[in-house]
């Protein structure tokens, strides 16, 4: 049985430990502040250079050398850009960890991002973002996000174009060592680790490391409502996003079966319904996201010009169907949504990068990490009953409905 350890670093930040039996990988997952969120609000993108240049050498190793020195150690790494994080995660053979934290600490704590390496990083997520025009999808789940949520985290992470290419290497230098301090970082290994080893390797990575960045707060009331971007295309997207619970709510849980019954692959009810029943679309699904102050249900549906009404029409449908006495769900349905959740997490159990990253998760959401065996319990806790009174009381707030296509459609009313 695993048990997980808590620690604080050099300089603040939280640390936690799993050791995994009968694993030789190790994981880590390491959440720094400087998240879209934290961006300027003329300088948007800032998130998403960093995660570039980090990438691109520390202050003894240029790019290549660097590179070749995580490869010697058979260490994978990556960097991309949350709301309230930039996150740092990567495996390699426990063995190995010790050096690997040493250059992962010089990678953020003293990266290069020297004058010749901004533009090549600028070209990229440039490129990155003119890419949208040919990803009707993420456009479309962009602009739901940005009605949906309020500023600034509503935004995708990106930037913008102007925001990108008002950077400069001196801004971006400056501005990391402001906002990427300790206090409110996460880091998180599991695996074959030993928390003497990591943190005796973390105290001499991370000397001098101090600070602390505030949390960005969010502003205003977002949107919401119905929004449409016209494209010439033969295809619709549509996107539904309603309120959830965060997850330190009671109810996470049994929101969580409830979406499993809803999207849980092909027996799932929009897959039986919106799909193979009416023949409406050739995608259908819906998500749950559950962060530390609220949660987001997010339908998806994409289909044809032809058939877009009726699509949004039965999702929305759907949506309101299972919270009434006719729309109940069945035993069958409780039961195949039950075991999907506790397979799915058998699987992720077995990834020591899954158990990294839901470890510095569960953290920032909930202030404490959750073993599997505790999540399997709290599975095992939900029952019909409660899960189809909890369907019958639930609201879906002021949802958003976003589409891109052709033309506009006919929001259900509320």
């Amino acid at each position: 049985m695993s048990s997980i350890k808590v620690f604080q670093t050099v300089g603040g930040a939280t640390l936690l430990v799993e050791s995994m039996p009968g694993v030789r990988s190790a994981a880590f997952s390491w959440l720094v502040p400087g998240g879209s969120a934290d961006d300027p609000i003329h300088s948007m993108g800032r998130a998403a250079m960093w995660a570039e240049l980090l990438m691109r050498g520390d202050n003894t190793l240029d790019s290549r050398a660097q590179a070749d020195a995580f490869d010697m150690l058979g260490c994978a790494r990556s960097v991309s850009v949350g709301a309230y994080f930039m996150s740092l995660g990567g495996t390699c053979m426990g063995s190995k960890l010790p050096e690997a934290i040493t250059l992962l600490g010089r990678m953020l704590l003293h990266p290069r991002m020297s004058d010749d390496a901004i533009e090549p990083a600028r070209d990229l997520c440039m490129q990155a973002l003119e890419s949208l025009k040919d990803d009707p999808q993420e456009r479309s789940m962009h602009a739901a996000r940005e009605r949906h949520h309020p500023a600034p985290l509503n935004r995708h992470g990106m930037g913008t174009a102007q925001g990108l290419a008002s950077l400069t290497a001196s801004s971006l230098r400056a501005q990391w060592h402001q906002v990427a301090t300790p206090t409110r970082s996460i880091l998180a290994f599991a695996g074959a680790v030993s928390e003497d080893t990591i943190r005796a390797a973390l105290d001499a990575s991370l000397r001098g490391w101090a600070g602390d960045t505030p949390e960005p707060k969010p502003t205003g009331t977002p949107a919401r409502g119905y929004g449409h971007i016209t494209d010439p295309s033969n295809q619709v997207q549509i996107i539904v996003a309603h309120d959830a619970p965060p997850e330190s709510h009671p109810d996470s849980m049994l929101e969580k079966v409830l979406v499993s019954v809803l999207s849980g692959g092909m027996s799932g009810r929009l897959f039986s319904e919106v799909r193979e029943k009416r023949g409406l679309c050739y995608s259908v699904s819906a998500s749950y996201r559950a962060d530390r102050d609220s949660g987001t249900v997010t339908g998806y549906v994409g289909t044809t010009p032809e058939r877009a009404q009726q699509s949004l029409d039965c999702l929305f449908e759907q949506f309101r169907y299972i919270g009434t006495p006719a729309g109940k769900i069945t035993t069958d349905e409780f039961e195949r949504a039950v075991v999907g959740m506790k397979a799915r997490l058998v699987f992720a159990g077995e990834s020591t990068g899954a158990r990294a990253g839901a470890l510095a998760t569960d953290f920032h959401r909930l202030g404490r990490a959750r073993t599997l065996d505790e999540i399997a319990s709290q599975i095992d806790r939900v029952s019909l009953a409660q899960l189809n009174d909890y369907a019958a009381r639930r609201s879906l707030g002021r949802t958003t409905i976003q589409t891109l296509g052709p033309a506009e459609l006919t929001p259900p009313s509320s």
